[in-house]
């Protein structure tokens, strides 16, 4: 196991070169890629995000952090596929129309990724005709909708109506976030869920799935 809580630790100060080393070293001893994903790169991912949540470590380090994670998980994609990996689940995400915000969503991205998720990242500047087209091409687990600006807060009510709309509301979750984002407001437009940071939008997301 050595190996494996030296990947943990390595993947948390965002050491792309040595991760793809380890996690090249893990592959060789014989572990499978479940026991890597879930002992190595997602624990240590894990970690960071309880860290960045204690305001320990901040954007920077976690972004650095999740190309690390993902240039490690490149390499085992083969091995997963091999082995009959499925992700946790399927996520799309979105900041909405009329926002070009996009550091707070691509965080959640990495978040997401690094916890498991197969996520579907259609950017920024996203229409509600968008999101509904991905519900039905892509039959996620969750929503996860971001808005930076005031003035783009209600587009995640207008989404979700839009959603209800096309009778496809019982069929996801929604979260949404974003700096002016509150819990009441989550509430008053019908969302599942709020997330105040990325960290905790991960963990809302395997609430959905467990």
């Amino acid at each position: 196991m050595a190996v494996l809580e030296e990947l943990c630790e390595i993947v948390q100060k965002g050491k792309a070169k040595e991760v793809v080393v380890l996690v090249q070293q893990a592959i060789d001893e014989g572990f499978t890629a479940q026991q890597i994903l879930d002992d190595g790169l997602l624990k240590g991912m894990g970690e960071l995000g309880v860290r960045f949540k204690n305001n320990e470590v901040f954007v920077p380090e976690v972004l650095i952090a999740a190309r690390a994670l993902n240039q490690g998980s490149a390499l085992l994609k083969e091995k997963m596929v091999e082995e009959g990996v499925e992700p946790l689940g399927c996520v799309v995400l979105a900041t909405v129309a009329g926002d070009l915000h996009d550091i707070g969503k691509n965080l959640v991205r990495m978040m997401l990724e690094g916890a498991g998720f197969n996520v579907i990242d259609l950017g920024i500047d996203v229409s509600a005709d968008k999101i509904v087209e991905a519900i039905k091409e892509h039959h996620p687990d969750l929503i996860a909708l971001s808005a930076l600006l005031t003035t783009t807060m209600a587009q995640q009510a207008a989404i979700i109506e839009a959603i209800n709309a096309a009778g496809l509301r019982d069929s996801v979750k929604i979260l949404v976030g974003g700096a002016p984002i509150t819990q009441s407001f989550a509430d008053e437009i019908g969302a599942d869920f709020y997330a105040p940071d990325a960290s905790s939008a991960a963990d809302v997301a395997k609430s959905v799935v467990q």
